[in-house]
């Protein structure tokens, strides 16, 4: 039966599903570190953990910057940013799944910097490698002496061991052992390199500002530096990028993308491009389907802030039931806020999320959310909701239910953690004390962002394991573990 005891003292950062980590690159621009840094404080939201910067100059040659906190904190400082010179420079922010700035090294924070006999190489990686352990044994069987515990630096001791000549194709061998999703953006002393995994699980995009060429996570990362989206890097794609031009390759075994279908639900900013289409109008369609099909009489749609904000309006819009911002979230309360009395750590969600009263006291109420994962947060709202005087409240979510763990670059608790894989729907509803919960479909999800037909069970157009249960990478290293498939239930 599921059961929430030990769980963090704060549970609204908890209760959600955390992208690992963003990354960006620029080649071709003057102080192309700060351009990184700008990149990264858009990119914020994929990891807040730590950030880091490497650059390359001809005259100081490779110089980096890691820090933990956030990039505003750290990277705004002109002293800091005046030691990493250059015109070609990448970046990464991190979230990583331990869970606690204090149980992370600084030397776990990317990128990653190597001495090859042919030159230095920085590397940040976003997603994670379901044979990293595997790989990391072996490695160190050979004689491999790790320094972090990051799986990314299989691939850098990959790329030790390859006989190739240049860093790209010794990139490209090291990748061809590891499994799971990666998208990499790796740099030398004169060429900027991109990389997606064959299934394309993790997001990659390429832009251009005036002769320099970006790399980055997401297309909100090239707005804030003016930069044009000229394409998103192909699953299975990669790029070189030099004084000669951009170069593509496509180094891997053919496959069917399956992109995370999670980034239209909630990683990515809503200003975001993904799968070429926009993500707040993906979110908004979610809504729609929601609203046909799990409608209730209500008086009013509210989300819960922010997740929720563009499936609220589009169920809104289709239901016709007027939309209000029933709950306000507190923009200036940080992951890293001290919490000194037990009384403190149980005011939890209301740090952050503020019920208005006025508008809620005498209403029936739908809470429009993005996904409930453990439902901590879901139950705490719902007592703000009641003690605000709301007549009824219903849950409408803009995902299906979360029933299995990511291994693909999602922090995701154990399986039996997850509410939805222990209770029913109805079970869900009377442990969360809500009048009623429905999730959107996974046809319905589909449907919203652009497969009008809904899913093929036969051939998904998404990596949606999160919901099917059905990986597209196996987990090596978790099946190792004990870890069952849904086939060998």
């Amino acid at each position: 039966m599921y059961n929430d005891a030990a769980l963090p003292a704060f549970p609204f950062d908890d209760d959600k599903l955390h992208e690992e980590c963003g990354v960006f690159g620029v080649w071709g621009m003057a102080e192309a570190a700060n351009f990184v840094a700008l990149g990264l404080h858009a990119l914020q939201h994929r990891g807040q953990e730590a950030g880091g910067i490497v650059a390359y100059d001809a005259d100081k040659g490779f110089t980096s910057a890691r820090r933990f906190g956030y990039v505003r904190d750290n990277f705004t400082k002109s002293s800091l940013m005046k030691t990493l010179p250059g015109n070609l420079s990448i970046g990464h922010v991190r979230y990583s799944t331990s869970g606690s700035k204090g149980e992370t090294q600084i030397r776990d924070v990317q990128p990653l910097f190597a001495e090859f006999a042919m030159g230095g190489s920085a590397i940040a990686h976003n997603g994670n490698l379901t044979n990293a352990d595997a790989l990391r044994r072996e490695l160190i069987e050979r004689g491999s002496i790790f320094q972090s515990s990051s799986d990314s630096e299989c691939i850098v001791h990959l790329m030790a061991r390859s006989f190739q000549k240049n860093i790209p194709e010794r990139l490209k061998d090291a990748l061809r052992r590891v499994e799971g999703a990666f998208s990499i953006v790796a740099m030398t002393r004169t060429k900027l390199i991109g990389v997606r995994d064959a299934l394309g699980v993790r997001p990659l995009v390429l832009g251009q500002l005036g002769d320099g060429w970006i790399l980055a996570s997401e297309t909100c990362a090239l707005d804030i530096i003016g930069a044009d989206f000229i394409r998103e890097i192909e699953p299975g794609e990669m790029v070189v990028i030099t004084d000669n031009g951009l170069e593509s390759f496509f180094p891997f075994h053919e496959a069917k993308p399956r992109p995370c279908i999670f980034e239209h639900v909630y990683f990515s900013r809503p200003d975001s491009i993904f799968t070429g289409q926009s993500v707040y109008e993906a979110r908004r369609s979610i809504g729609v389907e929601l609203a046909r099909e799990a409608p209730i009489e209500a008086d009013l749609v509210c989300p819960v802030p922010d997740g929720g904000v563009p499936a609220a309006i589009g169920y809104s819009q289709e239901s016709g039931i007027p939309y209000a911002m029933g709950i306000s979230r507190n923009q200036y309360m940080g992951r890293t806020f001290i919490e000194p009395t037990e009384q403190i750590r149980n005011m939890g969600v209301l740090l952050k999320l503020n019920v208005n009263r006025a508008l809620i006291s005498g209403k029936r109420i739908i809470l429009v959310d993005d996904s409930v994962v453990r439902g901590t947060t879901s139950r705490k709202i719902k007592e703000m909701m009641l003690d605000a005087g709301a007549k009824e409240v219903h849950f409408r979510i803009a995902s299906p239910p979360t029933q299995w763990p990511c291994f693909y670059g999602v922090d995701t608790p154990d399986r039996e953690k997850l509410l939805a894989s222990t209770m029913t729907e109805e079970q869900m509803r009377h442990h969360l004390g809500v009048d009623s919960i429905r999730f959107v479909s996974l046809d319905g999800l589909y449907r919203a962002v652009g497969q009008s037909a809904g899913r093929d069970n036969t051939c998904p157009q998404y990596c949606d394991a999160c919901f099917s249960g059905e990986y597209p990478v196996r987990p090596t290293d978790k099946i190792e573990s004990g870890f069952e498939l849904q086939s060998n239930k």
